[in-house]
């Protein structure tokens, strides 16, 4: 299963679907259905995030963090770290991130393990870095595994040590850096590149938010098998933002998604959100 940036986003996950209604005013927002439905309410809270909606966001991840959800912290640790609709706070991003790895959240421990290996916006502990890594790639995390073996390789390829850098960079905030080594190498045709891309246009880190061109990548991403596009281009296929609405092919994606061992997709479907 691959990270997305924030991969979080993936990071980097989660979107309202035109099928449950359209975007609606943090009043309209309907908090116990939310709680009741989680991966519905993940759905929604990654909708009004591709929309800039943050406080909407939050106040959705926050009442599924309340009851243990380890994806909602996760995308609440993406905010306090990015300053998206808050000011920007690396202890509550730490917070956030570590509520959701030792619930068991891979994306929550392969970023950890990133921020500890920079050693930027935290202090570096490479005792943690290794630990929360070891616990991502142990859950099938093939982005956590391939940064373990890179960390204690003697010899690496370019590629590989340029998108080892490049993550290394985008842990420790430097984003235009980070975005201009993903640029080349997805150009070449590096599918992992392409989609960590695809979450930087679709937040703005490092390049100009546009969701138009975030489709773009995670479509060619997804073409090639990164599970993590297959089901950010699913999301937008079914909502509309960044791609003409077609609920058919978000399906499908969802699906290819869902076989490669995507978690969400797999519990989208469960839910029949995408139908």
């Amino acid at each position: 299963m691959a990270n997305s940036i924030g991969i979080r986003s993936a990071v980097l996950v989660f979107a309202l679907l035109a099928s449950h209604g359209p975007l609606v005013h943090a009043d309209e927002i309907d908090l116990v259905e939310i709680v009741r439905n989680p991966v519905i309410g993940n759905y929604k809270g990654y909708a009004e995030f591709k929309m800039a909606h943050y406080d909407n966001a939050r106040m959705i991840w926050e009442a599924l963090a309340q009851r243990g959800n380890a994806d909602a912290s996760f995308n609440l640790g993406i905010l306090s770290e990015d300053g998206l609709g808050e000011p920007q706070s690396m202890p509550e991003a730490l917070r956030h991130y570590e509520q959701a790895a030792e619930a068991g959240s891979p994306r929550a421990q392969y970023r950890l393990g990133l921020l500890y290996s920079a050693g930027v916006k935290i202090p570096k502990d490479d005792a943690r870095a290794d630990r929360w890594l070891t616990a991502a790639a142990a859950q099938g995390d093939t982005d956590a595994a391939a940064r373990l073996a890179l960390r204690n390789a003697a010899h690496r390829t370019p590629r590989d040590q340029a998108f080892y850098d490049a993550e290394t960079l985008h842990a420790a905030g430097q984003y235009s850096e980070a975005a201009a080594i993903f640029q080349r190498l997805a150009q070449a045709g590096d599918t992992r590149s392409q989609s960590r891309l695809g979450w930087m246009f679709e937040v703005g880190q490092g390049v100009p938010r546009d969701l138009d061109q975030a489709a773009v990548l995670f479509r060619q991403a997804a073409e090639s098998g990164d599970a993590d596009a297959q089901y950010a281009l699913a999301v937008m296929l079914q909502t509309g933002k960044g791609q003409t609405r077609n609920p058919e092919e978000a399906d499908a994606w969802l699906h290819r998604a869902a076989a490669q061992g995507h978690v969400l997709a797999t519990s989208a479907l469960k839910k029949g959100v995408a139908r």
